[in-house]
């Protein structure tokens, strides 16, 4: 039997790490931009709530786009948007030019995990989903430890409008790869019949037409996706935008030296995406049922939150690394299972619309949190508050989304029939 499968799942994951390279370099560069712009505490978090605002009115679009035109067509016009606006802050020299920029960069991002999903559901059947969600998801790590590597040194020997050129020009490299490889399963002469039957071992059938927003609105597994993201998004949000500025204040950390702290925590991160996506997927191969696999996987990496509300007292350095570095991890091993969700109950005619809808209502929730962030750091100076509600915020989620999907149980609609 072929791999094609797993080719597939690297593209995505490269993708994600392109994705989290050129939204992570403003963060980064936050301390250094700060003293050569200007801007205080509540202008940083406008900066940051214009990515949030187009990133939700993105996800939208794309979500639709997406399951209208097809996984290739759509996820291709979503990078090529994100690398030219990524570019486009070498630009900026003003607040208003940054909000601009990072407007135009959540615009075209928001399509990166609509696409990156389907993509999944289309070639790996529901017992490989988590897995290999949670190995592109870890993209997003790698991204966040590439960029505080490449970023000080860019700066420091070309100026800091380089970092946002060549992170954002490496887009245009991944899409050659894309229309290279990227077919449909059902098109693709790299797929042999083997591998076939067995990425079509438990999909659905396709649903008889496009399913309105309305109508997924009604669903309770929609609203279970929706919680997860609301309450989970912010806090990865607030780890990418305001950790390097943490660390600055709390340790005295210049630019040079964040690097090192930021590298740990982020790798700690690849560990979380992959073993939680593992852990769920290990269970349903013991034999475990879809909710108990899924709900428990979560558990525990909700529970591996909540030691970071100590991080703000940490005696030093490291032990803030780690802390942090444990949460951030469990973040991203939540979302490999929370994201699996959407195919684990959606038709695949759905599954990027469900994902659209849940990352925007998450992104609606960071711009609420960022400007609450932006709002305590100018009035109290103090971070504290912020980690008390980074680390309960997931098993607040966990119990709604147990409430909302007692039993994970698939939609069931015309045309449709996805086995449980």
């Amino acid at each position: 039997m072929t791999r094609m499968r797993w080719t597939i799942c690297a593209l995505l994951f490269f993708a994600t790490t392109i994705n989290y390279m050129d939204r992570q370099i403003l963060g980064i560069l936050a301390p250094t931009l700060q003293q050569e712009i200007g801007w205080d505490e509540k202008q940083y978090s406008n900066i940051v709530t214009a990515f949030q605002a187009a990133y939700a009115i993105g996800l939208l679009g794309f979500g639709r786009l997406i399951d209208t035109l097809g996984t290739k067509p759509g996820y291709s016009l979503s990078i090529i948007v994100w690398s030219l606006a990524a570019m486009a802050h070498a630009l900026a020299r003003t607040v208003m030019g940054f909000g601009i920029a990072r407007f135009a960069l959540g615009l075209g991002e928001a399509g990166n995990f609509p696409a990156a999903i389907k993509a999944v559901a289309e070639w790996f059947p529901r017992k490989e989903r988590a897995l290999a969600t949670g190995i592109f998801n870890s993209g997003s790590n790698v991204g966040a430890i590439i960029a505080p590597v490449a970023v000080p040194w860019l700066t420091v020997t070309y100026g800091w409008q380089a970092s946002f050129m060549v992170l954002g020009a490496t887009g245009f490299i991944w899409m050659i790869f894309w229309y290279w490889l990227y077919e449909s399963p059902d098109k693709s002469h790299r797929v042999s019949a083997g591998e076939l039957a067995h990425i079509r071992s438990d999909q659905d059938r396709p649903s008889a037409g496009k399913i309105s927003w309305r109508k997924l609105l009604g669903y309770r597994q929609t609203w279970a996706f929706i919680v997860g993201m609301s309450f989970s998004a912010p806090i990865w949000w607030f780890y990418l935008y305001w950790l390097p500025k943490f660390l600055h204040k709390q340790y005295g950390l210049d630019l040079m030296g964040l690097g090192l702290p930021l590298i740990i925590i982020y790798t700690m991160t690849c560990a979380g995406s992959i073993g939680g996506g593992w852990l769920s997927s290990f269970l349903l191969k013991l034999g475990w049922s879809l909710n108990a696999s899924r709900k428990t996987a979560m558990l525990v990496c909700a529970l591996c939150v909540v030691p970071v509300v100590m991080a703000v007292n940490a005696s030093n350095l490291w032990l803030a690394t780690g802390l942090i570095g444990l949460a951030a991890s469990a973040h991203q091993g939540w979302s490999a299972n929370l994201f699996t969700l959407a195919s684990d109950l959606f038709p695949k005619s759905a599954v990027a619309s469900v994902v659209g809808l849940g990352v925007m209502f998450g992104s609606v929730s960071a711009m609420a949190f960022a400007q609450l962030t932006g709002y305590i750091l100018q009035t109290t100076g103090s971070y504290w508050i912020l980690f008390v509600i980074a680390g309960s915020a997931y098993l607040a989620a966990l119990a709604l989304i147990h409430g909302l999907v007692p039993s994970l149980k698939p939609i069931e609609m015309a045309g449709t029939h996805d086995p449980a």
